[in-house]
């Protein structure tokens, strides 16, 4: 089993959509270990996004990912980053396969719907960012 990081970004929890991303995630396979609502604060969301810090996206990024709640979750299962990556399709859903999230949810290649952790070190560093042991069963 393997533990993996996302967020439900702010136009699926705007367009109505956590519901159906959270029941397909669960209908998956993947279990939740964790899982809360809040609203970043631009700072937070410059330090979880500081590795695209030089990215000429980084201000529209933060600007987004502030502009409303947020759903986080730690979730588990077998080859879970792996898997959550192939669920979530593309970042642009123009290119995301049919079926994945990104596909049915996603606006665009910044209102893309979730965020998924990309590797095990990443992952950990997600989880650690926003959820203490105590929050997680």
């Amino acid at each position: 089993m393997q533990t993996t990081f996302t967020i439900l970004k702010p136009d699926s929890i705007k367009d109505g959509n956590a519901g159906a991303i959270i029941s397909r995630l669960e209908k998956e396979g993947f279990r939740i270990l964790g899982m809360k609502m809040v609203q970043l604060t631009k700072p937070q969301a410059e330090g979880f996004y500081a590795v695209h810090k030089d990215r000429p996206f980084f201000s529209s990024l933060i600007a987004f990912m502030t502009e409303g709640p947020v759903i986080m979750m730690v979730l588990e299962g077998d080859a879970a980053i792996d898997k959550l990556r192939k669920l979530m399709g593309s970042t642009d859903p123009a290119k995301a396969d049919a079926g994945t999230i990104r596909k049915q949810f996603a606006a665009n290649i910044e209102r893309n719907a979730m965020h998924g952790s990309d590797s095990q070190d990443t992952a950990a560093f997600e989880i650690s960012y926003f959820f203490s042991q105590l929050e997680m069963v």
